[in-house]
């Protein structure tokens, strides 16, 4: 029977808590590894990910080209990333059966193009290993004994029972209130502030509300009077903006726009590549050509044509306006609405299920080669915990594994080591 200082406990199903345990279980066979959920539910960020997709990590051979990628943590990553990295995490499934496959944008999923078969793939590696799963179980209080190792006081499926352990990992994922991180600053943590990333931007009275579905493959939005500016694809939403562009940049801007009260002036220009004077220039070399045909009617650019049409009757443009008709005040407004649609923010949308918070536990006091308290030892942090986030496109799962795997094999290790 193993006693409790062959015993370490994992608190928390998700992605970071099973790569942990995994890689704790495998590295020493000899330790008994408790993982611990309070819900019913393993795993359930990974099963919902990418549109019940999961989108496991992305294409990038470097730890130079993954760290651009967070707007906090990056810089910490660096060397997590050397030890475990993209192309680890490709080789970790493919070693267990999940081949991955990279899209054209750099994110990698399951050949199969199901979350189940990453979900099923880490449950299958955690009983393999000897992983021993106890679910809604709840840890109430936690006790670092002076002896070395924690006290655990566990409620739920546990019935009240006492646990001791030699080390302890911590990977509950991100909360959105700051209370909730409480049990961790009875521990001696510091923690920063948590709020809200990875969000759509909620416009009430946008001028665009009647274009739900339509789409542009790359614009840019920035924050008017910010230095917040993003480019990618843009999608209009009923209820306002979205798509990769507003979600990156509410991620870079996370701290501010909580500042701001999610009220801001979102100016989108649907097509960066332009400025006033080259977008000008082009319009006039169009109008000659193109003189007899309907200046609504006829979208350039590649833009979509609901977008267009919205556009240029904000811009005062009648339907039977020809191009050679254009009067230049007319024009000059289709150019500002084209580079400048200008959308009054009052709010936020979290981006379907897949709740991300800036903030948490405090880099400045983790071991970042063993993801251990630099204040408790044998206490580890991996996941969104951690004051760790990056942008969508399988950056936050890779955090996990990373931050995960490295806990993971530091706990293996005897406390004294």
């Amino acid at each position: 029977m193993k006693d409790e200082r062959t015993t370490v406990a994992v608190l928390g199903g998700g992605a970071a808590g099973f790569f942990g345990a995994i890689a704790c279980a495998e590295a020493n066979p000899a330790l008994r590894v408790l993982l611990l959920e309070k819900t019913g539910k393993l795993l359930s960020k990974v099963r919902i990910s990418g549109g019940g997709r999961c989108n496991v990590t992305h294409a990038a051979d470097t730890p130079a080209q993954l760290v651009q990628h967070y707007p906090r943590g990056g810089a910490q990553l660096k060397q997590p990333f050397h030890a475990f990295g993209a192309p680890d995490t490709v080789r970790w499934f493919a070693a267990r059966g999940v081949q991955l496959k990279t899209e054209p944008d750099g994110r990698m999923f399951p050949v199969t193009d199901s979350s189940e078969t990453v979900a099923q793939c880490l449950l299958e590696a955690a009983r393999r290993a000897g992983v021993e799963i106890l679910t809604h179980t709840t840890a109430d209080r936690i006790r670092a004994l002076p002896e070395g190792g924690f006290e655990l006081t566990l409620s739920g499926a546990a019935a009240a029972a006492t646990r001791r352990v030699a080390r302890l990992l911590v990977a509950t994922g991100g909360a959105p209130k700051s209370e909730q991180y409480n049990w961790l600053r009875q521990l001696g943590h510091a923690v920063q502030e948590p709020v809200p990333s990875l969000f759509t931007f909620n416009v009430p009275d946008s001028p665009l509300r009647e274009l739900p579905g339509v789409s542009v493959p790359w614009a840019r939005v920035r924050v008017a009077g910010e230095k917040l500016d993003y480019e990618g694809p843009v999608l209009i939403t009923h209820w306002g903006l979205s798509g990769p562009a507003v979600l990156k940049l509410s991620a870079w801007g996370a701290r501010r726009l909580h500042e701001l009260n999610y009220r801001s002036i979102a100016l989108v220009s649907w097509l960066p590549d332009f400025t006033e004077d080259t977008l000008r220039n082009h319009l006039q070399e169009h109008r000659g050509p193109h003189g007899r045909k309907l200046v609504v009617s006829n979208p350039l650019l590649g833009l979509p044509q609901r977008l267009w049409r919205t556009l240029a009757e904000q811009a005062g443009i009648g339907p039977e306006t020809r191009w050679n008709e254009l009067p230049a005040k007319l024009q000059n407004r289709l150019i500002e609405a084209l580079l400048r649609t200008a959308l009054p923010v009052s709010g936020k949308t979290t981006y379907k299920e897949e709740f991300v918070t800036c903030g948490g536990i405090s880099l400045a006091e983790i071991n970042m080669q063993t993801m251990e308290s630099r204040l408790v030892p044998g206490l580890h942090f991996a996941g969104e915990v951690l004051d760790i986030d990056g942008i969508t496109g399988g950056f936050n799962f890779q955090a996990a594994w990373t931050t995960g795997f490295l806990a993971g094999r530091a706990m293996s290790r005897p406390p004294e080591a």
